[in-house]
């Protein structure tokens, strides 16, 4: 087999030990020749830690997987098979505005939901179609496997603003929830499957099965009796029991934003009081694995790795990766085109539900029409991150001002105002679109 190429910009990251583990260990399906770990002149410390270790497992794991470190994404993408992208503009310093300034308006926090998902997506999608230009003139046949958040509004800005089709936006969630529910069971995960369907932070279980059987009500009935399934990053609030058995789905965790808005937020107000933002929490469990990886004894993943919000994600990039290039039609819960997959949505839109996925990408199984129950959700969040996205590329003020009224966590258009207008100010270092449009 041809030895593959495979370039993360964003190489940096606390994950990456993650997505090196996991090449590792498909290395006989999966024959990776190059690794490109790419990052920003402002995260080359992180990026050389990051790398020397990812060095120092592929030697242990005795695999011919070369690993190059690059500040220069040109420099690295020629030839790419697979770019996969896990940026975070403006560092946790941005993270900790988008969850501090939506506070002080009484209104939710949270780095991918509410306003904070808003301005996530107003400084990340600008940097992903410049690497989708990119990706056009130097590899034009790679696949781009997206998992920088908000994943769904940056699937849909790809998908409408770039002439990038092959195209995967992906997230852990549903791999939490998998693993989860098999938890609640005590069974292996691998007997567990489950029918998503939604949107990116948004997907609903609707359907669960254990061995083929459907035991959705069993779970639904173990869901309320005190076995939440929940992220490392989302309070447990527990759920009210004639509610869950009302939707007759599974929610995922960051449906608490939208069910349990009131608990949420003084959830946030109390640890926010008490501990800072979740940012202020990740930037010392950053601190901690950078300092566990600048061990050169260290040659494998470390297990404090999984008390980030975003564990499993990496592997989650793996599997697919390795289903793409092996033409596997095995099935996954991806982000991808609609294409009439779930009724009531546009066919061109970005929408995460279960795929076959092929040698020529995702196949979304049909759906059909969501329950009434949660299709009107699903649809104004659909239009925030439609809206959102507009907002993002032409950096007109009006669409973002619609994009955060919209938002069903936004109560009013003057709080929405007034929690536009500070974060613009606080962000308006990565928002230079905003700057131009405003230009006479």
């Amino acid at each position: 087999m041809a030895g593959i190429k495979i370039v993360t910009i964003g190489g940096g990251s606390s994950y990456t030990p993650e997505l090196v583990e996991g090449f590792i260990k498909r290395y006989d399906k999966l024959p990776v020749k190059e690794l490109w770990l790419v990052d920003v002149p402002e995260g080359k410390e992180k990026l050389e830690i990051v790398g020397a270790l990812a060095k120092r497992m592929v030697e242990d794991a005795g695999v011919p997987i070369d690993v190059h470190l690059s500040l220069d994404r040109r420099e690295a993408l020629p030839g790419a098979d697979f770019v996969t992208t896990q940026i975070r503009v403006g560092q946790l310093d941005a993270r900790a505005k988008d969850e501090s300034i939506p506070l002080k308006y009484g209104v939710i926090g949270q780095e991918t939901n509410g306003p904070g998902g808003l301005f996530k997506g107003l400084r990340t999608i600008p940097v992903i179609l410049d690497i989708c230009r990119d990706i056009e003139v130097l590899c034009p046949d790679a696949w781009l496997i997206n998992f920088s958040n908000p994943a769904g509004m940056v699937t849909e800005a790809v998908l409408r603003h770039s002439n990038i089709s092959k195209t995967v936006g992906l997230c852990n969630v549903p791999v939490g929830m998998r693993m989860g529910v098999a938890e609640m069971l005590d069974v292996d995960s691998d007997r567990v499957q489950i029918d998503f369907a939604g949107l990116n932070h948004m997907v609903y279980g609707l359907n669960v099965y254990l061995d083929g059987k459907n035991i959705t009500e069993n779970v639904l009935e173990q869901l309320v009796s005190g076995e939440g399934l929940t992220m490392k990053n989302i309070v447990d609030l527990g759920w009210e029991k004639d509610f869950i058995k009302g939707l007759g789905a599974l929610p995922c965790p960051y449906h608490r934003y939208y069910y349990q808005t009131s608990k949420m937020l003084e959830a946030e107000q109390k640890d926010f009081a008490e501990k800072g933002s979740r940012a202020q929490v990740v930037q010392q469990l950053e601190k901690d694995l950078f300092e566990l990886y600048k061990n050169p004894d260290l040659s494998v993943k470390p297990e404090q790795l999984e008390e980030r919000g975003g564990a499993y994600y990496s592997d989650a990039a793996c599997s697919l990766i390795n289903s793409i290039y092996n033409d596997k039609r095995d099935i996954q819960p991806v982000n991808t085109r609609n294409n009439g997959a779930i009724l009531g949505l546009p066919a061109d839109s970005a929408v995460e539900v279960n795929c076959v996925i092929t040698k020529d990408g995702p196949r979304p199984i049909a759906v059909g029409d969501l329950p009434v129950a949660v299709r009107g959700l699903i649809q104004q969040i659909k239009s925030f991150e439609r809206v959102s996205a507009e907002a993002a590329v032409t950096g007109d003020y009006q669409k973002a001002m619609l994009a955060m009224t919209i938002n069903p966590l936004v109560p009013s258009d003057s709080i929405a105002k007034a929690i536009l207008d500070e974060m613009m100010e606080a962000h308006r270092d990565y928002l230079p679109q905003f700057l131009k449009a405003a230009t006479p």
